[in-house]
């Protein structure tokens, strides 16, 4: 199987928030002596706060703060026993007191996070299935990650998606005992809330189907007694309900709590609940300012402090109605979400927002898609009236002015979004007219020479390569091998060409460049659902092909400018065309145009490593053995030459009906074989049409010691303007292949061809770098820019590859 080099999730969210960092938006340090919770001070500015999630201000009430100070002189800092064994004095008081808020017994954990470790695994059992959320919290996604070891289905849907969830029930009820469904019951991004009403329908529906909710965002401010978003909606837990909910955040101490109503789970929880067993517990102070707390909860004075935050809420949403800003999820949840579009919008207004002394939250991937990046604005109830009022202003003076200068729209950003789009906005040439775009659907509105030019020298992309390709995809019946072709050129008022590429849209594999494992696992799926996880993509270039698929005249005063002005085109053509993605592929990992398109709401992966051999000449073998390095050559002599014989080796511009057949053959063995790029089988046309382009040949390999079969390898070779020798498919009969050193053997007649053709580059494709490298190619890292609808399926692929990972241990 030919290996690649996988993009590394880590890296592509290290550099999100590497950029964010730079710009002064993350990872900051408050420089207060004293808090008070309405404002903070950072890099010497005092600022107003509008990015706590004490959304009722407990933290700061003095009667928490009183009772940690006496705990601490009366208990000491920590009680550092495991409860297993015996829980410090405070705790008996804090559970009585969470039980009279409730009316059901807690389990007390030190963190929601522990708390969910210590729940899931032991509430889940063998025969079980878990549906998530996909923007449940990482949190849960990470316990529930310990449940794939034991072999549990875990599943993910998008978000608050209950027709994908009935989806999902209806595989399992025949699978599995139990259903959960894991889910926020307001999630902290947006502050929207999971709909309760209709998740209690479905567990009537289906009497497997079970409800998990982390609450901590709906606590105190809602709920009698403030028991939270999801308590006030289904207003008394039922068996098949789990809730978590916090001590933290708006509660102003420290700590969650577990919610369930089954006593012989509860007692198994918290006998061994994992973390509950072997880590530390709450310190005494924890636990003070909880009891403290708890008082307030048990009292009328928290339906006070509610109504105050909720009339803070109903001002700010009223101001908010007054303009035009677009807020996503309107409620009446403390947390609100400012649409940005693009990251250099949102850096642009946050850089605001701090001049004018207001601290917000940015919102970026992986929280949320790239180019949903926006400003989370929370409220509490340390916010006056008059700090409101002068946020509200601020908010809609800035925000065009962040938007002008950034290059972006209010339109755009509600399109991104999907809320009011509206009339889609016409993508100007330029306001002084210095630059024209046109857009072509086809290369035969292009002129060849104009065309060959500029892209002539790449791969399969000559104004010849794209007739086959536009003969072969354009019309074709079969939508996985249906391309739609968009051609982009860009020019000054002169006339004079910037910028051209082309671009393809089609269906792509969701799990095109996933590992393996991944991609083993869903094509199992696909055999009963051929389209399941498939993506409608806008593609730089096409699958069929690779290298430079955009040529920029960066000597131009106006390049940069002609990159924004494409950027522009694409996202009104992703728009009309509603795809799922956009994708700019095969750019060098060192480009130019990395900020540019980074800031327009891009995020960037690495894509396997591309091959390429060039400027060879050699007469002999030994020649050609002295452009290797002398283990390479070694390999040659050893693992290629002496296998050569075992061939007869022929050149074919055609081939017989037969031959095509045997050939599709070998193809689909390889195809069979080979996940590291996993995309849509080629249909027999592809072939039949390379047959009959004079741009095409075949490198046939028959074994000599096969007499049954007229060849058992084949190099599918595609010729460029006599500059650029693409080996672009191969076929191979693996019965013979590790005996004969087929694969490697194919590879060498490549060169040996383009050689004798005398052709400057060989484009060797993307895969089994390794081999390539052994045999003299340049490897080159690549990189792709992405922009998705959602973060769906990115996520799924990680939680399948994490599966693999935990099964296997690779």
């Amino acid at each position: 199987m030919a290996k690649i080099k996988h993009n590394n999730f880590i890296d592509t969210v290290d550099e999100v928030f590497s950029n964010a960092k730079k710009e002064g938006i993350l990872h900051l340090y408050a420089e207060d002596k004293i808090l008070t919770g309405r404002t903070i001070q950072i890099k010497g500015k005092e600022m107003f706060h509008f990015g706590t999630t004490g959304y009722l201000g407990l933290e700061q009430d003095i009667r928490l703060k009183e009772a940690a100070i006496a705990a601490i002189y009366n208990y000491g800092t920590q009680f550092p026993l495991s409860k297993s064994y015996i829980s410090h004095p405070l705790y008996s008081e804090l559970e009585i007191k969470i039980e009279k808020m409730y009316g059901i017994p807690p389990i007390i954990t030190k963190n929601s996070t522990l708390g969910h470790l210590a729940i899931i695994p032991t509430l889940i059992r063998d025969e079980d299935a878990v549906i998530m959320d996909h923007q449940v919290h990482w949190s849960v996604q990470n316990a529930c990650q310990l449940l794939k070891l034991r072999g549990i289905p875990v599943e993910m849907i998008r978000h608050s998606n209950l027709e994908m969830l009935e989806d999902k029930i209806r595989q399992l009820t025949t699978k599995c005992d139990k259903i959960w469904y894991m889910a926020d019951g307001v999630y902290s991004m947006f502050g929207d809330y999971a709909p309760i009403p209709e998740l209690l329908a479905l567990t009537q529906k289906y009497t497997q189907l079970n409800l998990y909710f982390d609450d901590v965002h709906g606590m105190s401010w809602k709920g009698k007694n403030g028991t939270g978003f999801v308590f006030d909606a289904i207003k008394e837990l039922p068996e098949n309900c789990i809730v978590l909910s916090t001590l933290s955040k708006t509660f102003g101490a420290s700590g969650a709590t577990i919610f369930c109503k089954n006593q012989k789970l509860r007692d198994k929880i918290k006998t061994f609940g994992g973390p509950l067993t072997f880590s530390a517990q709450l310190e005494p102070a924890s636990v003070a300012a909880a009891i403290a707390s708890a008082n307030i909860h048990l009292s009328p004075e928290i339906e006070l402090k509610q109504k105050d935050l909720a009339d803070k809420i109903a001002y700010f949403n009223h101001l908010l109605s007054q303009g035009n800003l677009p807020i996503i999820s309107k409620n009446d949840s403390p947390v609100f979400f400012l649409g940005m579009g693009t990251p250099l919008t949102a850096y642009n207004f946050m850089k605001r927002l701090f001049k004018e002394g207001f601290f917000l939250n940015l919102g970026i991937y992986p929280a949320v898609p790239i180019k949903n990046t926006g400003i989370r604005i929370t409220l509490s109830s340390h916010n006056q009236q008059q700090d409101i009022t002068a946020l509200a202003e601020a908010m809609e003076y800035h925000f065009p002015k962040a938007l002008e200068e950034t290059n972006n729209s209010e339109n755009k950003i509600r399109q991104a979004f999907g809320i009011e789009s509206g009339k889609a906005e016409k993508i100007s040439e330029s306001k002084e007219q210095e630059l024209y775009i046109e857009e072509k659907n086809t290369i035969h509105d292009i002129e060849k020479s104009e065309w060959n030019r500029y892209m002539g020298k790449q791969n399969v992309f000559d104004w010849d390569g794209l007739v086959y390709l536009e003969k072969t995809f354009s019309q074709h019946p079969d939508p996985t091998n249906h391309w739609d072709f968009y051609y982009y050129t860009i020019k000054d008022n002169e006339g004079s060409i910037i910028l051209m590429t082309f671009f393809t849209y089609g269906l792509w594999k969701d799990d095109m460049l996933a590992t393996e494992s991944v991609s083993i696992h869903l094509e199992e799926i696909r055999k009963a659902n051929p389209l399941y996880l498939t993506s409608k993509v806008l593609s730089m270039g096409s699958l069929f092909s690779e290298g430079k698929h955009c040529f920029i005249n960066q000597k131009h005063p106006l390049a940069e400018k002609a990159m924004k002005l494409l950027l522009d085109k694409l996202e009104e053509k992703y728009n009309a065309l509603n795809a799922d993605m956009l994708v700019l592929r095969d750019f060098e990992k060192d480009n130019s145009y990395n900020k540019t398109i980074l800031d327009q709401g891009y995020f960037k992966i690495d894509m396997p490593e591309s091959c390429v051999i060039q400027n060879q000449s050699w007469d002999t073998y030994e020649e050609f053995t002295k452009t290797l390095s002398l283990r390479s050559a070694k390999h040659f002599n050893k693992e290629i030459e002496p296998y050569e014989k075992c061939y007869d080796i022929a050149i074919k511009d055609k081939l017989s009906k037969s031959e095509i057949a045997r050939a599709y053959q070998l193809y689909n063995n390889v195809k069979e074989n080979n996940y590291a790029i996993n995309t849509f089988r080629y249909s027999h046309e592809v072939f039949e049409n390379m047959n009959e382009s004079p741009n095409w040949e075949f490198i046939v390999l028959a074994l000599k010691a096969d007499v049954e079969n007229p060849f058992v390898g084949i190099m599918f070779c595609y010729k460029n303007n006599n500059h650029t020798y693409v080996p672009e498919l191969i076929g191979m009969d693996y019965k013979w292949a590790k005996e004969y050193e087929l694969y490697r053997q194919l590879l060498f007649q490549t060169i040996k061809r383009a050689n004798a053709l005398q052709f400057q580059k060989i484009d060797f494709g993307m895969s089994a770098s390794f081999e390539k490298r052994k045999l003299g190619a340049q490897i080159i890292p690549k990189v792709a820019y992405i922009q998705a609808r959602d973060n769906f399926s990115m996520e799924l692929m990680g939680t399948l590859q994490n599966e693999h990972k935990t099964r296997t241990g690779n």
